[in-house]
């Protein structure tokens, strides 16, 4: 139980009414606004495929390969020459001279969903037990909480958000703490009465009140400010609230959050549907100075109907609201400087089932990457004639981490502690793949 006659109980508790009332667990999350001098000036949108999208039925397919292992789509050309994509993806293939496809990162874990998403959002393995919880070994930080962790906040807006569906595992911050972890956004933006409760105070409150108790707030900590000097302990808890005070107060914020603010004709380009209303809120949110954006789509884990499922909404969602963003952010100026990546945990198997799905499969896998750093329009690795394996030099996720911290001027190199002291590097001994870096 709280005692209320310690100054840092006495701070906890007003704190909790001045920021609790907006429905807030910001605190946890909000530090860092530091700038790591070494970090370039680039953002990044993620446009994961949780589950596992077929990368045999997207951007790496086998035409002459047996019916059992070609399945149904067939291929399309694209604007560059000698490539080609499913014909499902007609927009995309208007835009493939603004991607990289990569064909050689491979991992082993085709068996469990969320061991596999760890290798490919923190370049680590991590093996989880069967209930899902990891098995006394550590959860390392995604490249949005090291994005977060490393170049910290601009204009009032968080580093890292996710714009969510269904909630990946390893988003998060790991080891590195919670308030690296990102602000999650759950509802739905194609939804007319779509807010965000972070960025929104409720009515119940009032901003009058809101600035009553803010001035509450800066009264205490004022009164406190030799304590904090003598014990060091609080210093640092002051920033969280102050960010989380500025968020939902920022004009900035709510503007970014605001789709209405587009016409009718964007919002119809990137699709009246979920996926694409969220690509179109990543693009406002970076421009608005957040620094990482996830974008959660569809489930892709297609083990039966897969030809069916990908038709049905799958393909086409994707198709208009990805080549929309790849449009956008080159007509806006913004592509040279945001890194979009396409991926999942891993692809689907060669061979279709007896069900017509597809299976895990790590061994093989498509990313594709456009924007800043990348050598757009350009196919990296090769995979053999039934997309078994990649032939020739294979990538591990250590190198796709690698790659990416390259892009954003973050040593992949450097050490971080552990909670308990432990030094652990960043990215073991990944390499950036030369053929993605322009």
């Amino acid at each position: 139980m709280l005692s209320l006659n310690s100054p840092l109980s006495r701070r906890a508790f007003l704190r909790v009414g001045a920021l609790g009332g907006f429905g807030l667990s910001l605190p946890q999350l909000l530090q860092a606004r530091e700038k790591s001098p070494a970090a370039k000036d680039v953002n990044v949108i993620l446009l994961w495929m949780g589950g596992g999208a077929s990368n045999i039925d997207t951007f790496d397919m086998k035409p002459d390969a047996p019916a059992e292992v070609r399945g149904e789509f067939k291929p399309i050309a694209t604007n560059l020459n000698g490539l080609r994509v499913c014909e499902h993806l007609p927009l995309m293939s208007k835009q493939m001279d603004k991607v990289c496809t990569l064909l050689s990162v491979s991992h082993p874990e085709s068996g469990d969903h969320v061991a596999a998403v760890h290798y490919m959002l923190t370049g680590y393995a991590q093996r989880p037990d069967p209930t899902g919880q990891p098995a006394n070994s550590l959860v390392y930080p995604c490249f949005g909480s090291v994005v977060a962790k490393e170049k910290g906040w601009q204009h009032a807006m968080p580093p890292y958000v996710v714009l969510t569906g269904k909630a990946a595992p390893y988003t998060g911050a790991g080891y590195i703490g919670s308030a690296y972890n990102p602000l999650t956004i759950k509802g739905d933006p194609s939804d007319a009465a779509f807010a965000v409760q972070d960025v929104t105070i409720p009515a119940s409150v009032g901003p009058d009140r809101t600035r009553r108790r803010q001035s509450m707030l800066d009264a205490v900590d004022t009164w406190q400010k030799q304590d904090d000097k003598r014990t060091g302990l609080l210093g640092e808890r002051g920033r969280f609230y102050q960010q989380a005070y500025d968020l939902v107060t920022s004009r900035a914020a709510k503007k970014a959050f605001d789709l209405s603010e587009e016409s009718d004709k964007v919002r119809d380009r990137y699709g009246r549907h979920r996926f694409g209303q969220s690509a179109l809120l990543a693009r406002r949110l970076i421009e608005a100075g957040v620094r990482f954006v996830s974008v959660e789509t569809h489930w892709w884990d297609t083990h039966q109907d897969n030809f069916k499922d990908l038709t049905g909404s799958r393909l086409p969602n994707l198709d208009q609201f990805w080549s929309a963003l790849l449009e956008d952010l080159s007509a806006r100026g913004l592509l040279e400087t945001t890194l979009v990546i396409w991926m999942g945990e891993f692809g689907r198997t060669p061979t279709v089932n007896g069900q017509a799905g597809r299976d895990h499969w790590a061994w093989a896998n498509a990313i594709c990457m456009s924007g800043a750093g990348v050598k757009m329009g350009s196919v990296v690795g090769k995979t053999d004639r039934k997309c078994e394996r990649p032939t020739g030099t294979t990538h591990s996720t250590h190198d796709f981490a690698a790659t990416i911290y390259s892009i954003l001027g973050i040593d992949s190199k450097k050490e971080y502690a552990t909670p308990d002291g432990r030094p652990i590097l960043l990215n073991y001994h990944g390499t950036p793949i030369e053929g993605v870096l322009r």
